[in-house]
């Protein structure tokens, strides 16, 4: 079955035909910084793009925190990786929705995570998704921003997951806390360019 267009919405069957399916990394070394989701939707999964509705606040957040020069589509994954950004998730299956992914299913993510870590060397890794964090790195007080421990090397933030499901964080809360992590990730390469 065809993808769907990343403009389009994706049919039933296509949705059907997405449960459970995987979506690649959108990665490179050396990255400034690799979001962590807490594992694809099935519009991710149909269309083949990571916070892949269109309508995903992680757009309009990354653009008004100051990540993007415009706002991107979940299309514009390439120009998101020549900025310095990736995505990945916690959970490789793609869900209807994010609580059908179990405790366990989490917490065996850590260590897949870990692994990319360590062969892409992101400076940061941001976890988008606090309740899942808490989870599977056993962090049930962890707060947003960044955190005490490190990944394989990464420093690590935490940040709420920008899906429309999350009605505790609206967008302005998305991109005040979205943009300290742009800020520190300023500072760190002015740091390094001294």
């Amino acid at each position: 079955m065809p993808a769907a267009s990343p403009r389009s919405r994706p049919s039933r069957a296509q949705l059907a035909a997405a449960q459970h399916a995987k979506l690649p990394d959108l990665i490179r070394p050396g990255l400034r910084c690799l979001f962590v989701g807490i594992n694809p939707g099935l519009w991710s999964a149909a269309s083949g793009q990571h916070f892949g509705n269109p309508a995903n606040r992680l757009w309009p957040t990354l653009h008004a925190a100051g990540f993007t020069p415009r706002r991107f589509l979940p299309s514009d994954g390439e120009e998101l990786l020549e900025l310095g950004f990736g995505i990945t998730n916690l959970v490789g299956r793609a869900t209807a929705s994010a609580a059908e992914v179990t405790p366990a299913e989490l917490r065996a993510g850590v260590p897949t995570l870990q692994r990319l870590v360590r062969r892409y060397r992101p400076a940061i890794v941001a976890v988008l998704a606090m309740t899942a964090y808490r989870v599977a790195f056993d962090r049930p007080k962890a707060m947003p921003g960044e955190q005490d421990e490190t990944l394989a090397g990464a420093r690590v933030w935490l940040l709420p997951n920008p899906s429309g499901l999350n009605a505790s964080y609206q967008l302005p809360d998305l991109v005040r806390l979205y943009g300290q992590l742009r800020v520190a990730l300023d500072a760190a390469g002015s740091a390094g360019d001294g």
